[in-house]
């Protein structure tokens, strides 16, 4: 999609600056992505992609979808570390929407704006040699490594109670187990493991 030299927004939605920090690493000279024609831009109206770290917090929703709307079309997004990607340890917190893929729900949803094309490149953080493979990705420099599989496994009802008592045992063995922990089954019952 972009044959030519990328420049790249860094959107910073509430991180804890460790991805931050992997990103700054990429443009140092040890690493030297603008060799690759990758630049990072100050005004998210100059970019083609959008570095985004962090999960989504309320606070800086509105804007998020502001940089999101500056930025012209076509864009790409990449999601750099597992805050990014699914909202992280913060996912369910109440000062935190999600991921970009929270963020892309409101956007479609109050805004009308399609999800761009995302890159999720997931860890905490993720190493400098994954943001550079990524953005190659991007670029059209290197062809996907990795395809995604998903693998479900239909457990039966007896087994899903055995894999939860064997759970609850290993955790009441430890010192962070909180114990009379009820577990409401289907049946509306309340049971002690």
């Amino acid at each position: 999609m972009f044959e030519r030299s990328l420049w790249v927004f860094h959107l910073n939605s509430g991180s804890c600056n460790g991805c931050d920090i992997e990103i700054l690493n990429i443009f140092a000279p040890k690493q030297d992505v603008e060799r690759f024609g990758i630049k990072l831009v100050g005004s998210p109206r100059h970019a083609d992609a959008i570095a985004f770290t962090g999960p989504v917090t309320r606070e800086c929703l509105p804007k998020v979808i502001e940089a999101f709307k500056a930025v012209p079309e076509p864009k790409i997004v990449l999601a750099i570390g597992s805050c990014a990607c699914g909202g992280g340890i913060w996912y369910d917190t109440y000062a935190v929407i999600g991921g970009v893929k929270e963020l892309y729900k409101i956007l479609k949803e109050e805004y009308g704006i399609e999800p761009p094309t995302t890159i999720y490149i997931p860890g905490c953080p993720p190493k400098p040699e994954a943001i550079i493979y990524a953005v190659a990705m991007a670029r059209g420099l290197v062809k996907q490594k990795q395809k995604r599989e998903i693998y479900i496994e239909e457990l039966d009802e007896k087994t899903e109670r055995d894999i939860v008592e064997i759970l609850f045992g290993e955790a009441k063995e430890t010192r962070h187990f909180v114990p009379n922990i009820a577990v409401k089954t289907d049946g509306g019952e309340m049971n002690e493991p």
